[in-house]
Parts: structure tokens; sequence; C-alpha cells
């Protein structure tokens, strides 16, 4: 399959920096806000996907505010980690604050790094997670290529992200909602429009749920299973390493 030329470029990566970095302390209540609170709805399924268990080792790529961290440190029990990493210093800092008091903040371990050169040895995990981040890194495919590199043989990765439904009448309500009244809600409670306007046109130019379906399975990831959710408004992708 091949991937949109925007989806290849350093001059994203850098926008995307600086969009992150503007949003980070409000990142968290849009998403509540923009979801009806669905987010946490999602992030759970995404988790149970991941087939932790007592004493896994986790990685969270491009870990934002560290929700799926959290998630995931449920999983893997008082013998287990969860290793969140994100490249954006200002959303680690929000992810530091989430976990400061939190009674699972002894399991995680925050790192700053780029999904698409992860900082890790072979093998080293039970799973790798990426959450509404797969539209925004230079380069999906190895970004995935290096979340199966990772993890361990027989371990998952798993991709939650923003799609495109298909069911007529609700598709229009979708993108109405989605290319007019959430760039306003941003401008109002973030005080610029761009970030939630960019939005909307990242899912737009993003590769169907079915295309990275297929792109799961040409990386080689064995027993790919797109699950759509809501409706179609997400699709979680989960692949097992060989």
């Amino acid at each position: 399959m091949k991937l949109p030329s925007a989806y290849q470029s350093k001059d994203k990566e850098e926008y995307v920096h600086q969009i992150f970095s503007s949003i980070a302390g409000k990142y968290d209540w849009m998403n509540t806000i923009m979801t009806f609170n669905l987010d946490s709805r999602w992030r759970r399924f995404t988790v149970e996907q991941a087939n932790l268990s007592e004493g896994s080792v986790g990685l969270d790529v491009c870990c934002g505010t560290g929700k799926l961290c959290i998630e995931q440190a449920q999983k893997v029990g008082q013998t287990g980690k969860v290793i969140g990493l994100d490249f954006c210093e200002n959303m680690l800092k929000v992810a530091e604050k989430n976990l400061a008091n939190h009674p699972l903040q002894s399991r995680i371990e925050l790192v700053q790094g780029n999904a698409i050169d992860l900082p890790f040895e072979d093998n080293t995990f039970d799973c790798a997670t990426i959450g509404f981040a797969l539209r925004n890194v230079p380069d999906i495919t190895k970004t995935i290529a290096e979340m199966m590199r990772v993890v361990k043989p027989g371990g998952r990765v798993v991709s939650l992200e923003l799609a495109k439904p298909s069911a007529p009448v609700f598709k229009q309500l979708y993108w109405f909602y989605f290319e007019k009244f959430v760039p306003l809600l941003g401008k109002f409670r973030v005080g610029v429009e761009g970030p939630y306007s960019y939005l909307p046109y990242s899912v737009k130019i993003f590769p169907h749920q079915q295309e990275i379906k297929e792109l799961f399975s040409q990386i080689g990831l064995k027993d790919v299973a797109c699950h759509e959710l809501s409706g179609g408004i997400v699709a979680v992708h989960v692949g097992t390493k060989p």
C-alpha cells in the first residue's frame, strides 16, 4: 500500500510537535468533551486486546498524558512494568502530573523518544500500544515495524485511532461535527483554532481502517484484526508478532 507523502515528512513531525506542545495542558479535557467521555471506554478496550497479565511488561508509544499507560498498569499487576514513550516534553510533563499521586505510579516509567526509532532492544515487551497517534507520526510503516521489533514473539501490537464511519447519515453527521464544531470548541477552550482544525484534516488524509489492517499484515504481524467501535468513529487494530 502506498502511503500519502504527508506521512513521510520531517516538516509534519515538527508541526505535530508544535501542536501538542501548545495543547498539552488541555488535551485530556478536550478529548473527554469531544468524545462525550467515550475515549475512556475505547482505551479500556484497546488494552484488553493487548493480552497483558500479572508480571507483563508493556509499552505505550506516543503515550501523551499517560492514560493508556495507566490502563496497562492495571493489567500488569505489582510485578509488571509499563513504559510510556513520547517525543513531546510538554505532554510528558502532563503525564508526570497525572501520575504524581496515582496508586499505580510505581509501575509506570516515562521516557522521551521517537516512535520511528524506539530506544529499546528487540523482543523487550509483551505488547506495544499506540493511541490516537498513528495519524501523527512521520512514517506509519516505520512506527508499526518498530513496535513489532521491540515486542516479544507472541506479543501484540495494538493501535487505537480515529477512523472513517461508513453508515449513511451517521457519516455525514460525524464529519459535520468534526469539521465545524470541534475547531470552534478548540478555539474557545484552547484559544487557537489551528490544532483542532488539523484534527479532522489528519483523519481525512489518514488511510482507511481496512488499509491499516492490510499494512499490519504486510509488515509481518499475524492474526490481524480490526475492531470498529462506536459506529466506526474509532478503530482498534491488533496484530501478533510471529
